[in-house]
């Protein structure tokens, strides 16, 4: 087992950094635990740097000295968005106690234990590591995507890997969500593929890529996506934003989710808010008007497409050390409903968090937006929908029954236009 690599009850991890332009990374500090809390201080030699930036503001700013979390965090979010997530610590509990890694308290082993054992090539621009002077990236061994659904598939139901299968999935364990996945380089370009789950009860990976692709004929800027079959499964490959590659090697670009922004944990999601987003952004993001705009498209798509996933770590942006950047759109993926009603995942507008178009009219001056402009983007994106819809779904080769089933409760669900104008209300599949 894998379990022989832990450390012993770990009271500390070093971070190391890839800096802007730099192939290579450099440790910068160090995070230490005590009394319920992960504190962080930078190195020296760290702090000694005319190109260190601190790793995100105003959670760690570059000072020297022991930098507790902001108040009602147990680690600094920047942090934690570098430590795995549900799927991440599903696998790495199935490397250390075999198939009751499916039942395990995932609180069974802390934090420093799940980000050192976790895969190196995780989101951003971060790792962790036991050694503040030696970096030893945690690689995953060359499979094949076969291999890898295999796998995901043992993991998803609660089997105990082989040695080999351990170590071929492990890219995997330092990426965010809860769904089966795995980090792979395709042809020049770092992907991370997205597989089924045994508990699927709709081809959720094609649903997943009709929407992205739609997302982006619509005007977002989002991922690219690119749907295979391997052992007669579909995946979903989706491009990195976080990695550019040059002639020296790979560049990572440094990220924070919309969560730690927030400055809230997985607890206090709950709390989250599109209007709350917009404040962020226009006090602290780079061309906060395109931004606010690129932002209620995404708003107003997820509601089209039936996407309530939207939670503030499905919100990412890029951090530069003084400024931020929304990054591409991704896990735009729409959830089966029972009935009509649905809720996002994040408010809208005060507490109000209905999946209606009418709710997002209301916060159109929150995004800088009248409410002309608002209902423009609402008309373009539902007459993009309906008239690519037939293309996409024939290109993910999407049988008519799930097609049927994305169209009567997912995409243009009746329930997205109740209280909007009798106009809108007839633009549903209903119209001409």
């Amino acid at each position: 087992m894998i379990s022989d690599a832990v450390p012993a009850s770990p009271q500390q991890a070093y971070v190391w950094v890839w800096l802007p332009d730099k192939t290579e990374p450099v440790v910068a500090g160090v995070i230490t635990k005590g009394n319920g809390r992960y504190d962080f201080n930078y190195g020296q030699s760290y702090l000694k740097r005319p190109d260190a930036f601190p790793l995100y503001e105003p959670e760690l700013p570059l000072k020297a000295g022991n930098i507790h979390p902001l108040d009602r965090l147990f680690m600094a979010g920047c942090l934690r968005d570098g430590a795995p997530d549900a799927w991440g610590r599903r696998v790495i509990l199935n490397q250390v106690y075999g198939k009751t890694g499916q039942v395990a308290d995932v609180d069974t082993l802390d934090e420093f234990a799940y980000m050192l054992m976790s895969g190196s090539n995780r989101i951003g621009a971060l790792d962790f590591q036991a050694s503040p002077t030696t970096y030893v990236a945690r690689q995953a061994q060359s499979t094949s995507l076969g291999e890898l659904l295999n796998a995901a598939d043992m993991v998803d139901q609660g089997l105990a890997l082989s040695p080999d299968l351990e170590r071929a999935l492990l890219h995997g364990t330092s990426l965010g969500g809860a769904r089966p996945k795995a980090a792979i380089e395709d042809d020049g370009q770092m992907m991370i593929a997205k597989f089924s789950s045994s508990t699927d009860t709709y081809n959720v990976v094609k649903s997943e890529c009709v929407a992205m692709r739609l997302a982006a004929l619509v005007g977002i800027n989002v991922a690219p996506v690119r749907l295979v079959k391997t052992m007669g499964k579909d995946v979903l490959l989706v491009e990195r934003f976080d990695r550019v590659k040059t002639d020296a090697g790979w560049l990572r670009k440094a990220q924070v989710s919309a969560l730690t922004i927030f400055e809230l944990d997985e607890m206090m999601a709950r709390y989250a808010s599109y209007e709350d987003l917009t404040h962020q952004i226009r006090h602290r993001f780079t061309s906060p008007r395109e931004t606010l705009r690129e932002l209620f498209n995404r708003l107003v798509f997820n509601i089209l497409c039936g996407n309530t996933d939207d939670h503030a770590r499905n919100h990412a942006a890029f951090w530069d050390g003084k400024a931020l950047t929304l990054t591409p759109a991704y896990d735009i993926c729409p959830q089966n409903r029972v009935g009509q009603e649905a809720s996002q995942a994040m408010k809208i507008v005060g507490d109000e968090n209905a999946s209606k178009i009418s709710v997002c009219l209301q916060a159109a001056g929150n995004f800088m937006l009248s409410k002309d402009d608002a209902i423009a983007i609402v008309k373009h994106q539902i007459m993009t929908i309906k008239a690519s819809w037939d293309a996409v779904c024939t290109e993910a080769s999407l049988s008519e029954i799930d097609a049927n089933l994305l169209k009567a409760r997912m995409f243009l669900n009746e329930y997205a236009f109740y209280d909007t104008s009798e106009e809108l209300q007839g633009l549903g599949w209903g119209a001409a």
